[in-house]
């Protein structure tokens, strides 16, 4: 069985359906729990990265609350998506989990980190930043200009968004938006506009907000970046290895915010090895 196959399940997480995709053996007992960016629904994740992770661990993504399938209000605070997240753990019966968090799903990482650290064995965060990290609360204003570049251009907005516009970039972006097309039956709900900004609205909050104390994440924490992140800038991944105490940094050369999908094999490579030592 492999990513663009595998059915789409729902569990019902204090009243509201959410629904998930599961794929690979759960043989150690810690699934990995994979946390989607903005406007993602489980049709966005890298089919790569998934199928790639799942050869030696069980992975699970889902619709976080208002966003694809699952129904409910999305969220206008990371802290708030982070609960809805550890409310759909403890409903699947977890413990404890791993984590993979890209973008927006980093965001939530670090929240749960903070508020239930004791759910975490190891995290996996990716083209991210830490609150009121340089640069993150101009996410709207780039997002809003690189859709309309999209519509322009006849392209998705994550050509521009997630991708180096000179040939190696643009060869990469190509590459990921077909692999998102593989799946052909059974595809997510695309997210309504309405979700779409509240969780604009949440990043915009994040970017704003106090730095969080990140001291206290005691758990291993891999941070992986390209070296050309114009939606969160590369420096915020630097900062998270400083203040992260037992972390691990990635950073593609000649890479943007989708890095770990430009370079999807030698990232799974390194996500397993991190995961698995």
């Amino acid at each position: 069985m492999n990513f663009q196959k595998v059915k789409t399940q729902s569990i019902n997480v204090e009243g509201t359906e959410f629904y998930y995709r599961k794929l690979g053996e759960n043989n150690s007992g810690i699934p990995v729990i994979f946390l989607n960016h903005l406007a993602a629904t489980m049709d966005n994740c890298d089919p790569r990265i998934m199928d790639g992770l799942a050869t030696q661990h069980q992975i699970i993504c889902f619709d976080n609350r208002g966003v694809g399938a699952t129904k409910g209000t999305t969220p206008r605070t990371v802290a708030e998506m982070a609960k809805d997240a550890m409310a759909f753990i403890h409903a699947l019966g977890y413990s404890k989990v791993d984590l993979v968090g890209f973008s927006l799903g980093g965001f939530v990482s670090q929240e749960i980190l903070l508020q239930e650290p004791q759910l975490v064995r190891k995290a996996i965060i990716a083209g991210t930043g830490p609150a009121g990290g340089e640069g993150i609360k101009r996410v709207t204003a780039i997002t809003y200009m690189d859709i309309f570049r999209g519509l322009l251009t006849f392209r998705d907005a994550k050509f521009y968004l997630f991708f180096n516009q000179n040939s190696i970039g643009k060869k990469a972006a190509k590459e990921f938006l077909s692999r998102l097309k593989e799946r052909t039956e059974n595809r997510d709900k695309s997210i309504s506009v309405r979700s779409f900004q509240r969780q604009l609205k949440a990043i915009h909050a994040w970017g704003c907000q106090a730095p969080q104390d990140l001291s206290v994440i005691k758990q291993p924490v891999l941070v992986a970046n390209g070296d050309n992140d114009r939606m969160v800038p590369s420096s915020n991944t630097v900062e998270l290895k400083n203040r992260i105490p037992n972390s691990e940094i990635i950073v593609y050369k000649d890479a943007g915010h989708g890095g770990i999908f430009q370079y999807h094999e030698g990232f799974v490579k390194s996500a397993l090895k991190f995961l698995n030592k």
